[in-house]
């Protein structure tokens, strides 16, 4: 045979291999969760009968309720609350802008208050509108902006593959915007929604103030408006009158959510497997992150009800606060911290129910690729590659420090921020079929890692 044909045909060989070798795992978790689709189920209980759960709102400790006595039903061990204090913000019922032209014209806009902004005034504010397109062009207004309304109008980048980097490439204007424009002595924010989607539905967030710093108004505009206000400054000067009465209350004592099967063989060796039990308060918090709270819930209760014994330590954790302060991640790393055991891995989902590609993991390449062998099992689920010299999300992130390995969910993203953080984030955008893939792929990752270890 020549050469050129040997290669081709090994690793052709070594994949049939690597398959065969791993179909113990990954039949029994694609016939039985491609049947019953459980994950879906767990997210219908979630959005149905709890709702939106923005920190330290009823729903919230509904939603913290719902998780424990799940995780009970499904016969997890050691269930418990990590518990945490939490921020308080409060939306309000006043989210109005509207937009004066020259001629004293006057036309609506839809918005939504940021998370975490102060509120105007009680009649709202009225100012003349600055628009910029970056950070760079607002340094360089002076006192151009004093008294001003800013509006930063930079779109997420359509020519990138990856909506998530368009995401992080944008996602300044509403992380700062707010502090930006007090320092420049504006009034209030204005910002372009983080999505590509060009509907009428404003998307919100968290918003980040100085600690001592002047704190203004911040409010994000749908496209449909951030367009119509981009076309109305083309004509000339334009005013616009925005009141919104969000507030925040002192902080909520909470708690994340914590269940596991034990370790057979090494107990003391623990692999998180979450995501954040909040979410905002515009939809139901579908894929961000009722996904990944479900992806965890269903990869355990698979393992389980499959009759596995994993010899490490598999723990599902339900972060709570992770849109607007991190609280609940701050508590269980300090929590882990004092316990006689180890943390391995941390795997997390916070990036949709669509159906997964892959896994980001913090190791580098040279180290990472020895876990390229798993991927004839983790491909079953068309989860088909690692990337590595990543993260795995900001709820496992604090484990980083204690030594472990951080993984995360990569689902298909083109989707994804048409609904994140807006009132579209609804039970019906979730495919359960695509949703169930997730879980599997989870419970695929924890299982190889829980059998053979981390390099």
């Amino acid at each position: 045979m020549h050469a050129r044909y040997v290669l081709p045909l090994l690793l052709v060989a070594s994949v049939a291999a690597a398959q065969n070798k791993y179909d113990a795992v990954t039949k029994p978790l694609n016939d039985k969760g491609m049947a019953e689709l459980g994950a879906y189920s767990l997210l219908t209980e979630l959005t149905t009968k709890v709702g939106a759960r923005l920190s330290g709102s009823l729903e919230a400790a509904k939603a913290m309720e719902w998780g424990k006595a799940t995780m009970e039903r499904l016969g997890f061990e050691n269930v418990q609350l990590v518990p945490c204090m939490v921020p308080h913000w409060v939306r309000g019922d006043k989210e109005d802008l509207v937009m004066i032209d020259a001629s004293g014209a006057e036309t609506a806009l839809t918005c939504c208050a940021l998370g975490m902004s102060v509120p105007t005034p009680v009649d709202g504010l009225t100012a003349e509108i600055v628009e910029v397109t970056s950070f760079a062009d607002a340094a360089k207004l002076g006192d151009q902006a004093k008294g001003k309304i800013l509006f930063f109008n930079e779109p997420m980048d359509p020519t990138l593959t990856s909506t998530f980097g368009a995401y992080g490439k944008a996602g300044r204007q509403r992380f700062q915007g707010p502090a930006t424009a007090a320092k420049l002595g504006a009034v209030a924010s204005l910002n372009r929604s983080l999505t590509l989607d060009p509907d009428d539905v404003p998307h919100t967030g968290t918003t980040s103030y100085d600690k001592d710093g002047v704190k203004v108004p911040g409010a994000a505009l749908s496209i449909v408006a951030a367009n119509k206000l981009h076309d109305a400054l083309q004509r000339g000067p334009v005013r616009v009158r925005l009141t919104l009465n969000c507030q925040t209350l002192p902080d909520e004592p909470s708690a994340s959510v914590v269940g596991e099967i034990r370790g057979s063989e090494r107990p003391n060796e623990v692999i998180v497997i979450g995501g954040h039990l909040d979410s905002w308060d515009k939809g139901v918090g579908a894929h961000d992150d009722g996904a990944g709270i479900v992806h965890s819930l269903e990869a355990l209760r698979l393992i389980k009800e499959l009759g596995w014994k994993p010899k490490r330590t598999i723990r599902a954790v339900l972060f709570m606060n992770e849109e607007n302060g991190g609280r609940g991640a701050e508590a269980y790393a300090e929590h882990a911290k004092t316990a006689p055991e180890k943390h391995i891995a941390g795997i997390e989902s916070d990036s949709g129910g669509f159906a997964p590609r892959g896994f980001s993991c913090s190791l580098g390449k040279s180290k990472g690729r020895r876990l390229n062998r798993w991927l004839a099992a983790l491909s079953v689920f068309e989860a088909e590659r690692f990337s590595f010299g990543g993260g795995g999300g900001a709820d496992v992130g604090p484990l980083a420090a204690q030594g472990a390995v951080l993984f995360g969910l990569s689902p298909e993203s083109q989707r994804y921020f048409d609904y994140h953080h807006s009132a579209k984030d609804t039970l019906d955008k979730v495919n359960p079929r695509e949703l169930e893939l997730g879980a599997l792929s989870m419970a695929a990752l924890a299982w190889l890692i829980s059998e053979e270890g981390l390099p």
